[in-house]
């Protein structure tokens, strides 16, 4: 086998980090601008709530004996819905830890 090192080009390594050469960081585009945390959870509850919404629809058809829907379908689509609001409920958890550690730092 035959092991080859690449030579190291510090200018790519610090625009992957998102720094220019000098330190400072580099400008953003647009499209990394949108790509914020706060955008990404809005999308993630926006997805759990649609999820339960779809199950609690599903369900409400079953038990209305809607022949179109199978119970099976209904049974995973609500695990599926109780995962994400698990899921969604560890993550608040964590902020929640993360918020309070870092609140009783001293500074």
């Amino acid at each position: 086998m035959n092991v080859t090192l690449k030579p190291f080009d510090f200018a790519q390594a610090v625009a992957r980090a998102g720094l220019g050469t000098d330190g400072h960081p580099l400008a953003r585009s647009k499209a990394v601008q949108g790509a914020d945390f706060q955008s990404a959870l809005t999308q993630a509850l926006g997805a759990v709530s649609h999820t339960q919404d779809h199950a609690a629809q599903m369900q409400r058809a079953v038990q209305l004996g809607d022949a179109s829907v199978s119970l099976e379908e209904t049974m995973v689509t609500m695990q599926k819905a109780q995962i994400g609001f698990q899921a969604t409920l560890q993550v608040r958890n964590r902020l929640v830890q993360a918020y309070t550690d870092i609140m009783n730092m001293q500074v």
